[in-house]
């Protein structure tokens, strides 16, 4: 197994040859002196067999057994057994138990055996996701991880998929591209089903995959929509925070990290330590926001006003918090581009173009682990759901042509886009597969006066790729395009689902960079129930072009003080990416020197070389390189990631009673 993995399970087959596969997981493998959880846990099937091995650094497993059904769900907080029995008791099939699971902040892995069948699926935001390997003797086996079914396996990786991980954008349903073959991504709000085999037998049919989600409806008022938004964010917080005496956050000062700030100090810890990145860019207003947000908080502390209902910790709790709030000098953060070689402490599931920025984030990460925090939340996820993106208005012109024309006059104005292009773009009707096949080209990027009202973004080949890449590129999407399926009927909710999918992938590199430091991460944005909050609001009211955010807004009122929720700024840190190619020229020249994405045909070396040597090139201000540089930090871990020699002891099974609810 990858030394690197510090967090997965693997999902196996009743019979001799999956017991057999479970003999090439580690028993027990240290996950370096920082990091905790390096147990290796197994629950076993009817039969005594390894079902499920898993290795949860912080994750919490909870497991229940009824005959020969059972449930275990993986994720922050241990679920009592009185809730798992509920769950699974009077459950008849797979429907029965998703509308119990509906009660649940939507933040597990779910593994089931109902009725004759292995059922096993993520979660809808694609934080959580699944993955399954034909392994050639014990048949299908299932992880979280797809580099534990690769080193399984001996899965060779896939020149098209990493080809497709050097684009910025990777839409659905390419995303699921997996970058080892033979191993398959199981969709986001889709579920993978196993047949079980009687016992003792190893030939299983294959997996078929379900749809276990739906999007809701967007059919509710802002104030009904706020109220469901702010009890399920705080649902979110208590699931990974509830009770943890020294917790930290993220308070980049931004409307995402002070609402989950105040959302976190009501659960009530003894100290939470708030830590805030000072800009360079002297117009930054970031830092002034998150000051403000903590003198208010101390003036909150001192009075006696209750939170709202559903965010609410008592009086005394909260004045029982200790505020510690650290500023972190601009010249202590690194450039972007910084220390790339600290990339290979953690093999990511694939390139991940946050890669270019892993030497801040494990700065803050660092930060925030020294002040003797159990759990670090950050705000990640809260552009992707509550900014809204202008594709929206292709639905709403349908059913309310007048209002879509209003708000998106309001955008066209503050984006400078032209009328009739905007007009054309409104009406607009082509379907996803043509988008698709035509989403990347040759030809330079739109400009930013061009209307983004499509299926999603079209991209650039950037100048360094080879015709190989290009023509592997090119090939995926034309490909994908001949059976792909929008992920829902509507562009605009196709577009805003897929943009939250694509950052729960991202959010994957600061949960493991968190494990290698010893310090669990989260961004409870990326909970379903979050997700399905804001969706069932009505579109005029979740997003305008007249208001910042107003969802969240509206979500947090009462918690958040007024004066913070006032603020209609966001800052950027594009100069830092800037000057980190300048700073960082030596270290992306020694990069591109010995490429291996060179070596495999997908990008020309010397042109690297001469744009390291030249940070100021309008090629770089033209085309991004910071996919290209996570797909070649990658595939250096990767190809370390195998330890020399294996632990061949198979993990002796957990047997558990009827009434055990954990492990």
């Amino acid at each position: 197994m990858p030394g690197h993995l510090r967090d997965y399970f693997v999902v196996l087959p009743d019979s001799a040859a999956g017991a057999a596969v479970a003999g090439r997981l580690p028993a027990q493998e240290s996950a370096g002196p920082a990091a905790t959880g390096g147990d290796v846990l197994t629950v076993a099937h009817p039969s005594g067999r390894p079902w499920i091995v898993a290795r949860p650094a912080f994750r919490k497993v909870s497991h229940l057994r009824r005959g020969d059904d059972a449930l275990v769900l993986i994720g922050p907080d241990r679920v009592p057994e009185a809730v798992l029995s509920g769950l699974l008791e009077g459950a008849r099939d797979r429907t029965g138990l998703e509308r119990r699971l509906a009660r649940l902040p939507g933040l597990h892995h779910v593994i089931a055996q109902l009725c004759g069948q292995t059922w096993i699926r993520g979660t809808a935001s694609g934080l959580r996701r699944i993955y399954h390997a034909r392994h050639p003797e014990a048949g299908t086996i299932a992880s979280d991880r797809p580099a534990a079914l690769a080193r399984l396996i001996d899965a060779p990786l896939d020149d098209g998929a990493l080809a497709l991980r050097m684009l910025d954008f990777l839409p659905h349903p390419l995303s699921r591209r997996v970058v080892w073959r033979g191993v398959h991504e199981t969709g986001a709000g889709y579920g993978l089903t196993l047949p079980v085999a009687a016992p003792g037998t190893a030939a299983l049919p294959g997996p078929t995959e379900h749809r276990w989600w739906e999007p809701p409806a967007p059919e509710l008022p802002l104030a009904e929509g706020a109220r469901a938004l702010g009890e399920a964010i705080a649902a979110s917080v208590r699931a990974h925070v509830g009770g943890l005496d020294r917790i930290s956050c993220e308070l980049s000062g931004g409307l995402d990290s002070t609402s989950l700030t105040f959302a976190a100090r009501a659960t009530g810890p003894q100290r939470l330590s708030l830590l805030t990145v000072a800009a360079r860019d002297r117009y930054s207003e970031d830092e002034t926001w998150a000051r403000r947000a903590v003198e208010l908080a101390g003036q909150d502390d001192r009075g006696t006003a209750p939170a709202p209902a559903g965010h609410a910790a008592s009086t005394a709790d909260r004045r029982a918090a200790t505020l510690d709030h650290r500023v972190i000098p601009a010249g202590d953060a690194p450039y972007f581009y910084a220390d790339l070689a600290s990339c290979a402490a953690e093999l990511n599931d694939e390139p991940l173009p946050v890669a270019p920025g892993r030497a801040r984030a494990d700065l803050l990460l660092g930060r925030a682990h020294a002040t003797g925090s159990r759990y670090h939340l950050t705000g990640y996820g809260g552009d992707e759901l509550f900014l809204g993106l202008p594709h929206a208005y292709q639905d709403l012109f349908h059913g309310n042509p007048f209002t879509a024309w209003n708000h998106l006059s309001g955008l066209r104005h503050q984006f400078g886009w032209p009328l009739l292009p905007t007009v054309k773009a409104l009406l607009d009707r082509s379907g996803f597969r043509r988008w698709l096949a035509g989403a990347v080209t040759v030809e330079p990027q739109p400009v930013a006066r061009t209307p983004l009202l499509s299926w999603g973004v079209r991209q650039s080949l950037r100048p360094w790729f080879t015709e190989h890449a290009n023509a592997l590129i090119t090939e995926e999407f034309r490909a994908a395009a001949e059976h792909a399926e929008p992920i829902d009927p509507w562009r605009g909710r196709h577009v805003d689902i897929d943009a939250v999918r694509m950052g729960a992938r991202h959010f994957q590199a600061m949960e493991d960079i968190g494990t290698t430091i010893g310090l669990p991460v989260a961004a409870p944005f990326y909970d379903d129930r979050v997700l399905e909050a804001t969706l069932a609001v009505r579109l005029p009211d979740r997003i305008s072009p007249w208001r910042y955010k107003p969802l969240l807004v509206e979500a947090m009122r009462g918690v958040v003080p007024d004066a913070l929720l006032a603020r209609t700024t966001k800052d950027h840190m594009s100069s830092d990416e800037h000057q980190g190619l300048r700073e960082h020229g030596p270290e992306l020249a020694a990069l591109w020197t010995g490429s291996r994405l060179a070596e495999r045909g997908l990008v020309d070396a010397r042109h690297l070389l001469r744009l390291a040597a030249e940070p100021f090139s309008p090629v770089l201000v033209e085309h991004s390189i910071g996919s290209t540089v996570a797909g070649e930090t990658w595939l250096r871990t990767a190809e370390n990631a195998w330890p020399a020699s294996l632990s061949h002891r198979t993990p002796a099974p957990t047997r558990t009673r009827t009434s055990e609810a954990s492990l």
